[in-house]
């Protein structure tokens, strides 16, 4: 045998060992499938619904202005607790003063006409009744007397009109609570032409909350009122807020072809974690049975490996080995 003969059975072996190397290390990397067991016990299987709500107050009331103006002075912030009856902001009242000054002034002036008029029907009567005067000269006087009468009545509805507006100058609160928010500052101009602007929001009491959850139109009727409803917010990730069901509202919404029903779970807040406007995720347990087989969801999971890719890996490494031997055969043959 020469070196030549030598070293190409070397090469060929090496080359046989190397592809047997791969094939094995392949092998070695092949997934395996994995099981996983859990302990099948008895106990209370329930039947539950979920859905996302928000969180507000009972009472809410927007208080708005009547009349247009600038403010000119607030007497609540954000978070003041308010009484019913108590001031909240103040109107510049200049423009409604002034107002209130020329309709005093316009039913001054007609109950001056009203009297002349009524001297004048007074003597018209006289006259008539001695026949001295005509008729036609009564009945004018009399409709003088009767038309400024009901100019009076117009002028002291006028004046009332303006009195009521010089009032609404001075807004006030229209329940007990606390200012959750304030849209306007001092300086700014109230514009009331068209609808009444809100001022202040107010809610009339923080330790008692609800929530109105949007409930899927497949699950609306397994809910009913008076089940109990458990939720979380973010703000307490640990904590479960235990609420109870009191209304479900039939004004559906319609969302990308997705129909809710707005629930409303009333839930009581005597500590004041609770906060307007918070997203409430929701559960509702809507079925139980008790003392029954149990076997997790997580035992019933399988996920298989990969067979036939690992077998194309396999024949793929028996096919390079093979050829790989093959070739070192021939060419030891040629020698």
């Amino acid at each position: 045998m020469n070196l030549r003969t030598v070293v190409i059975t070397v090469v060929v072996v090496a080359a046989a060992a190397a592809s047997f190397g791969i094939y094995r290390q392949r092998i070695s990397k092949a997934p395996e499938a994995k099981y996983r067991t859990e302990i099948v016990d008895k106990g209370t299987v329930s039947e539950t619904v979920t859905a996302t709500g928000t969180i507000s107050a009972v009472t809410t009331v927007q208080v708005g202005s009547q009349v247009s103006g600038i403010i000119q002075s607030l007497h609540a912030d954000y978070n003041s607790p308010v009484k019913k009856g108590q001031l909240l902001a103040t109107l510049d009242p200049t423009p409604f003063q002034l107002q209130v000054q020329q309709r005093l002034a316009d039913l001054q002036q007609a109950q001056v006409q009203m009297r002349n008029a009524e001297v004048q029907f007074n003597r018209s009567a006289r006259l008539l009744a001695e026949g001295l005067v005509p008729e036609a000269d009564y009945d004018t006087a009399k409709a003088n007397f009767d038309g400024m009468k009901a100019q009076v009545d117009q002028a002291e509805a006028a004046l009332k009109q303006s009195q009521t507006n010089l009032g609404y100058a001075n807004i006030y609160s229209p329940i007990d609570g606390v200012v959750v928010a304030r849209q306007y500052d001092i300086g700014q101009t109230v514009a009331a032409s068209f609808q009444a602007p809100t001022l202040f929001t107010i809610a009339e009491d923080l330790t008692k909350m609800q929530v109105q959850a949007d409930v899927d139109q497949s699950d609306i009727s397994r809910v009913a009122s008076g089940q109990t409803a458990r939720f979380t917010v973010d703000a307490y990730p640990e904590q479960t807020f235990v609420g109870t069901i009191s209304q479900i509202r039939l004004n559906a919404t319609q969302n990308q072809n997705v129909i809710t029903y707005p629930v409303i779970i009333d839930v009581a807040n005597p500590d004041g974690r609770l906060k307007p406007k918070m997203t409430a995720d929701v559960t509702v347990e809507v079925a139980k049975v008790a003392d029954v087989l149990r076997v997790p969801n997580a035992a019933l999971r399988f996920k298989p490996i990969e067979v036939g890719r690992a077998g194309e890996n396999d024949q793929t490494a028996r096919t390079a080995l093979e050829g790989t031997a093959a070739r070192g055969a021939a060419s030891a043959r040629s020698q």
